[in-house]
């Protein structure tokens, strides 16, 4: 056994040698709970959950919805891992800081200080947890509000996080379950705790920057000294590597409710806020077998925008019993339900020109969350009076995998390097798919969500760059000229995470495992990553029209009036 130990803790080292950046397990050290600080056993896995409640309502139960989504199968992802490997590349250790979020059982089984992946077992690839996020505290203590059992646990933390971010979790070592409800009932302890339905539970993974490289006082980000502390645990201060919670936090949405007209949060009705307002839609059903009927329950589909990593989880563990096929293919269907209501669009002819305005229905910029390989684009076809197409911008080859980029406008974030960062790494400088390494942000046009204000993304580490919204704009707009001949103009917005270019280069940076090649194979296998239709619109183009939003129901807004 000792043996085997030092053979793993030969291979982390020479992995850290090889790295571009030499960092260590202190430069990722954060706040909260650490490994050893719940003892082993006392967290349960997702089967023993499954005994009460999954298998018997699929549609709604807990186990089967939560089994089939990304965050049951994010331990077994092989975009991630392929992710992983370029990152431990770029810089060492950074694999122990992926897996705080990927695979949160990790810091719980020690099997994260391996950040190669190398030492994960059955427990660490269960995904996040039913027991882990159901046993979260929330580190902010309020008297009164709070469950009184909190208050001891975080007395007996050496650090207790004062941000929202980076996977700076709590847990309850005694691994008391934490639910929405008073009474239950439950054969085990359960304690109440309103943490589970707020987006700051969700923001606990969902705002992450890169803890090795902070923000200096004329805005710009530059690396850390090696071998030291983050210098501010705040993820505003650290450069963004994924910022949903703060762009949702700084919207209208977390400032209140905002009303959708439905679109999003099931029985909840019109009005949606939080994170779970939308990706935890309520029903009425049990949430145990035995348990009493709730007329508020949410459904743990945490439907995001995952539809094609399921689609490379399905095809590399076809033969794995923990990969329900029939479960993934209802959770993805769910990621195409929810990006098929995530934007409207809005047409519009003025005088030789086409006018196309996206609207962003969703509580944080569209794309978000981890930006590489993600992005949105407009598809438009001129048609004459035959049908002919007469003019086109944003075609997709699906056969190469290639987007016309130059056509259209293409909603996306690129990250790239400083001169400062260039010469540290020998990269060249300016835009790069090494995440990990990146210190600048060479393009973000994203859309943002409504109550979009340029100060505070700015301070949040969410601004616009390369283009300009105007405070409170959540649409973007992009303009075509209207070819000769054509009378009529179709428009689809398409969502794409998977591209060729992010997939080969994942593939052709890998020089230490093979999960960079695996990753190719799936995403050739699975359809190329193929991109997802997310809404269409046409338009007769044989007279000025007024510009019409039909979400915004109840008048005509004209498009000269609504430009910036």
């Amino acid at each position: 056994m000792r043996w085997r130990m030092w053979i793993v803790l030969l291979a982390v080292a020479g992995a850290a040698l090889a790295a571009l950046v030499p960092l260590t397990l202190e430069d990722f050290h954060l706040s909260g709970t650490q490994i050893g600080d719940v003892p082993a056993g006392v967290l349960e896995t997702s089967g023993e959950c499954r005994v009460c409640h999954g298998d018997f309502d699929p549609e709604d139960e807990p186990y089967s919805t939560w089994a089939g989504s990304l965050m049951g199968q994010a331990g077994r992802d092989p975009l991630f891992f392929a992710q992983m490997t370029n990152a431990n590349q770029d810089a060492a250790n950074a694999g122990t800081f992926c897996m705080r979020c990927h695979v949160p059982m990790s810091f719980v089984t020690g099997h994260a200080l391996d950040p190669s992946g190398a030492s994960l077992d059955a427990v660490d690839r269960d995904g996040v947890t039913c027991h882990f996020c159901h046993s979260l505290v929330d580190p902010v203590y309020v008297p009164g509000s709070s469950p009184p059992e909190d208050e001891a646990i975080l007395a007996g933390l050496d650090e207790v996080p004062a941000f929202y971010g980076n996977s700076m979790f709590v847990l309850d070592p005694q691994g008391r379950r934490r639910g929405p409800y008073e009474e239950t009932d439950a054969p085990h302890l359960t304690i109440a705790s309103d943490f589970v339905r707020r987006s700051e539970m969700c923001g606990t993974c969902h705002d992450v920057g890169n803890v090795a490289v902070s923000r200096r006082p004329d805005g710009s980000w530059r690396y850390n000294t090696i071998d030291e502390r983050v210098p501010d645990e705040d993820p505003w201060t650290q450069f963004p590597l994924e910022r949903t919670y703060t762009e949702w936090k700084l919207s209208s949405f977390g400032a209140g409710a905002v009303d959708l007209g439905g679109r999003f949060g099931g029985a909840r009705g019109p009005l949606v806020s939080t994170c779970q307002d939308c990706h935890m839609p309520t029903t009425t059903a049990r949430g145990c077998y035995f348990g009493r009927v709730r007329d508020d329950l949410a459904r743990h589909e945490f439907a995001g925008a995952a539809a094609p990593a399921l689609d490379l989880i399905v095809a590399h563990y076809a033969d794995d019993p923990a990969v329900d096929p029939a479960l993934v293919a209802a959770a993805r269907a769910r990621a195409v339900s929810m990006l098929e209501r995530a934007a409207t669009l809005g047409l519009a002819r003025e005088g030789g020109e086409l006018a196309v305005r996206v609207y962003n229905q969703s509580g944080h910029k569209l794309p978000t969350g981890h930006i590489e390989g993600r992005r949105v684009w407009i598809h438009v076809r001129f048609l004459d009076a035959a049908g002919a197409l007469v003019g086109e911008h944003g075609h997709y080859d699906a056969a190469e995998a290639h987007l016309d980029e130059a056509s259209t406008t293409v909603f996306e974030m690129k990250v790239g390097l400083s001169p400062d960062a260039a010469a540290a790494t020998g990269l060249p400088a300016g835009e790069t798919t090494h995440m990990a390494l990146a210190d600048t942000i060479e393009k973000d046009n994203r859309i943002p969500p409504r109550g979009f204000a340029n100060a505070a993304y700015e301070e949040g580490g969410a601004p616009a760059v390369g283009t300009v919204y105007v405070d409170g704009q959540y649409w973007g707009e992009a303009r075509y000229p209207i070819p000769a001949g054509a009378v009529r103009a179709e428009v689809e917005l398409f969502y794409q995470s998977l591209t060729r270019h992010y997939i080969e280069a994942l593939r052709d940076g890998n020089t230490t495992d093979d999960w960079g090649e695996i990753l190719h194979e799936l995403w050739v296998e699975t359809g190329r990553g193929a991109p997802i239709p997310m809404t269409r619109r046409s338009l007769v183009l044989d007279a000025e029209v007024l510009f019409l939003d039909d979400f915004e129901t109840g008048y005509l807004t004209a498009w000269s009036t609504a430009l910036p």
